[in-house]
């Protein structure tokens, strides 16, 4: 299912202009702007740094509009960032790599991976895919953020979040990254040969 390394992303016409529109562009339903975003930046990269990390390398996938990625030059403008997007239209408008991350993974390593909102587009076979080639990629750090069926039934604002995901549940998800991970909470997962030492209620096993 990897494919071909650094193979080109085919798009997704899902995530055109109407979908960035409504879940990104718009006040009022979008997701998150750039104050939250913000906020996700400094904890991500300040629990890595606070863990002994130096991170000098970020690869982002799934960039969508680009704030993280512009959070990261200008508050981080020594961290070489590396943004990638299955959608044409996002790579056209805020100027990222379209990459498909079911089939695409860089023999390049980076200290943090960030993955948000991606994995529950896809099917358990291509998710499975994908989380294998995000772990290639990750050297020492992973911030995952995946809904799931529980959080779609109990968590998510239905008029702010796209209700077409699929709905894995977190059994599916930890069973796959706990082969290559320890998880930290909080979305953040760190590499397992990595060997980054946490005290005992830091990591799970």
């Amino acid at each position: 299912m990897r494919g071909s390394r650094d193979e080109e992303g085919t798009g997704d016409a899902r995530f055109g202009k109407s979908y960035y529109d409504r879940f990104y562009e718009s006040p009022k339903t979008r997701v998150h702007g750039a104050a939250e975003i913000a906020h996700l930046g400094m904890g991500i990269l300040g629990f890595a740094r606070w863990f002994g990390v130096p991170v000098t390398s970020v690869l982002e996938v799934g960039a969508g509009t680009g704030l993280l990625r512009d959070w990261f030059v200008a508050q981080a403008p020594g961290v070489h960032y590396r943004s990638v997007e299955v959608s044409e239209y996002a790579c056209e408008k805020y100027r990222h790599e379209q990459k498909d991350i079911r089939r695409w993974r860089s023999d390049e390593t980076y200290d943090l991976v960030i993955c948000q909102g991606v994995l529950p587009y896809l099917p358990q076979a291509d998710a499975a895919a994908a989380l294998a080639n995000l772990a290639s990629m990750t050297g020492a750090f992973l911030y995952l953020e995946a809904v799931t069926d529980k959080d779609l039934r109990e968590v998510c604002d239905n008029d702010r979040t796209d209700l077409t995901m699929y709905g894995h549940s977190a059994r599916f998800y930890r069973d796959i990254l706990k082969m290559a991970f320890r998880e930290l909470g909080l979305g953040l997962f760190a590499k397992r040969d990595a060997e980054i030492p946490f005290y005992e209620l830091e990591a799970k096993k």
